[in-house]
């Protein structure tokens, strides 16, 4: 396509309001946790490699076939359940990249690299942790 020779109409997406396609045999929950994996399918969060956080899912959607079923999902900062023990994320995680366990769990570290990431971590309360999903910016931290 050549540059332009005139004023075009870029067309703008205003909003964090996203839709993705399911993997095969997800079925997601209003407000999991949800990956992108290494094909561009979305899924539910879970310990697994080469995916990566981006967002809440905003309702409830099952898919038997991958590429085939839409989800709505929003980028942002949310709450999600802390892990435990030596996997606790505290303040001093506070900047940094975090884990996924499951559809709504966090962790400190990687699991020995058999976590993908989720997010930043935004802040810690005593009801978990409030984690950055962005996957542009999870991506340029972890490069």
């Amino acid at each position: 396509m050549p540059a332009l020779a005139a004023d075009r109409n870029t067309p703008e997406a205003i909003g964090n309001d996203r839709q993705g396609l399911l993997g095969a045999n997800q079925t997601v929950f209003a407000g999991a946790l949800l990956m992108r994996n290494a094909a561009g399918q979305i899924l539910a969060g879970a310990t697994a490699t080469g995916s990566f956080g981006i967002g809440r899912a905003e309702e409830q959607v099952a898919s038997t076939t991958a590429g085939v079923t839409p989800v709505n999902y929003k980028p942002g900062v949310f709450r999600f359940a802390n892990s435990a023990a030596a996997d606790l994320i505290t303040a001093a995680e506070i900047g940094n990249v975090c884990y996924i366990v499951d559809d709504q769990t966090v962790a400190k570290t990687s699991g020995s690299n058999t976590r993908s990431p989720a997010g930043v971590v935004d802040s810690v309360d005593a009801q978990g942790v409030w984690v950055r999903c962005d996957e542009a910016l999870t991506r340029a931290v972890l490069s």
